[in-house]
């Protein structure tokens, strides 16, 4: 008699597992919820760690002229070196 009311309990347990899980949850965040009081609403959401960083990128190149960039024949000097000079004529 035993292992069969042990069966049906196992076999119910999910069934009523998620509703009695479902109702502590719900109890405990409203009994939370009535202990701290409601947050204060913000205006704003904070930004995130990107959203400040690209802000922050945009203010350091507001006052710069993006027209102004280097010539790449320059850049050539500082690129490292080809295998054997094959890639890339030499420079007089």
């Amino acid at each position: 008699m035993w292992s069969v009311l042990w069966a049906a309990v196992r076999s119910k347990a999910p069934y009523v597992t998620f509703p009695v899980a479902f109702v502590v949850g719900l109890v405990g965040s409203q009994l939370e919820r009535a202990l701290r009081g409601d947050p204060p609403a913000t205006a704003q959401e904070e930004k995130s760690i990107s959203e400040q960083r690209e802000d922050r990128k945009l203010q350091e190149i507001a006052g710069e002229d993006l027209t102004q960039v280097v010539s790449l024949k320059d850049k050539l000097e500082f690129a490292p070196r080809a295998v054997l000079n094959r890639n890339r004529p030499e420079k007089s």
